[in-house]
């Protein structure tokens, strides 16, 4: 199994050559940000209620009044309660999107989804202290942990459309329906490595260098799962394909492994529950 990167581009509408493409205005740059900061501070205030007050006891018009603003502006930002204490996730998901669109030829298309999630670990790098007190909430309330892996399952779906991009139709002998297999058991893998890191960085109150501990995990994936698939680049007489299609909301797959487990066990937990299912 190789990779192949494919170059293919979307069609875009005809402009003329004196035309630029327009710059982001400086407005919607204001507008982006001051929309971010307002979720920020309804995520603020709702988890100090959940804190204070319970997540059951706690009302969307006391988040929207606790933040000083109207109920109809909480629901401008977030469809339910529960999505308020994840305001970046939106952002961040475009931001990842961002980086595999932006991947140089060269590179490595499972080192490009490493890059990508590094996105969302960055989000919670960001704001230690905020993250950490999520962390033991969303562990207390199976709402909103159901609410959180369901955001999880949209970076993995992100990257296992990636994946299926770079695949070399000509590398199979057997079957090629492996192709949505191998890049889902890879697209997990990279998330799983990065929950794991992740998990272990909150339960130690957000402290020690989390990117070095996230290098070190993908190391692993790689030496893992590099292999497995053989990944590889294409070559220039090699022929394209399109990527197969996966479905906008995909299966969430569930797997159970003790959080204590080397993380290499945990990967084989993963693969041999992609195998069977």
């Amino acid at each position: 199994m190789q990779y192949v990167r494919d170059m293919s581009q979307p069609a875009k509408s005809v402009r003329t050559p004196a035309t630029p493409e327009p710059p982001e205005s400086a407005a919607g740059s204001r507008a982006a940000a001051q929309r971010l900061k307002m979720r920020r501070e309804l995520a603020a205030a709702a988890m100090e209620l959940f804190a204070t007050k319970g997540y059951e006891a706690t009302t969307v018009d006391e988040i929207a009044a606790a933040a000083g603003v109207a109920r109809r502006t909480f629901f401008r930002h977030f469809r339910s309660k529960e999505e308020a204490i994840f305001p970046d996730h939106d952002d961040t998901l475009v931001r990842a999107e961002a980086v595999l669109n932006a991947a140089p030829a060269h590179e490595h298309p499972l080192d490009t989804v490493c890059r990508g999630i590094k996105e969302v670990m960055k989000m919670y790098a960001a704001r230690p202290e905020i993250s950490v007190a999520r962390y033991k909430l969303t562990r207390e309330v199976p709402t909103l942990r159901e609410a959180e892996i369901a955001s999880v399952a949209r970076y993995e779906r992100l990257f296992t459309r990636y994946l299926l991009g770079h695949f070399d139709e000509h590398a199979h002998d057997d079957d090629a329906n492996d192709d949505p297999l191998l890049a889902e058991v890879a697209a997990s893998a990279v998330v799983t490595a990065h929950n794991h890191v992740l998990r272990r960085w909150l339960r130690a109150g957000g402290q020690g260098d989390v990117e070095a501990q996230l290098d070190h995990a993908f190391a692993i994936v790689r030496k893992t799962f590099g292999s497995g698939i053989m990944a590889g680049r294409r070559t220039a007489a090699a022929p394209q394909r399109a990527a197969a299609p996966v479905p906008a909301h995909g299966e969430v797959l569930v797997t159970v492994a003790r959080t204590d487990a080397p993380l290499d066990e945990v990967m084989r937990t993963i693969e041999q529950a992609l195998k069977e299912r």
